[in-house]
């Protein structure tokens, strides 16, 4: 059986439907956040900073070399930020930034829709 749109509802469909400036920044917004691993680190991050090594136990099968280029990029788009210690050993810390942590009710909310689909 098809799921059919009533009238009142393809209304409201037509009335929320992206315009191509809204286009262009959804591209902008999901461009700095997908990528191999990205989403997967800053879910990972969400409960607080984490050195690279805590990462990478929390991450199975993410390699070195990968973590290190999508922790340089998530720098680079200002979602995380690298604090290092003038320690002996060397200690660095990795933690969300202001701007990354306002994507999580998005990622809370994909957690929902994705355990709703899965029951259905």
């Amino acid at each position: 059986m098809k799921n059919q749109t009533t009238p009142s509802e393809a209304e409201s469909l037509d009335a929320c439907a992206p315009t191509a400036a809204d286009l262009g920044q959804f591209r902008l917004a999901v461009g700095s956040i997908i990528g191999k691993w990205k989403i997967e680190i800053l879910w990972v991050l969400l409960p607080g900073p984490l050195r690279f090594g805590e990462l990478r136990r929390a991450l199975p099968g993410i390699t070195q070399h990968m973590l290190t280029a999508q922790l340089r990029a998530l720098e680079a788009d200002r979602l995380l930020i690298r604090t290092a210690y003038a320690e002996i050993p060397p200690r660095v810390d990795y933690a969300l930034t202001a701007r990354a942590l306002a994507l999580k009710p998005i990622f809370l909310g994909l957690t929902e829709w994705a355990q709703s689909a899965h029951e259905a």
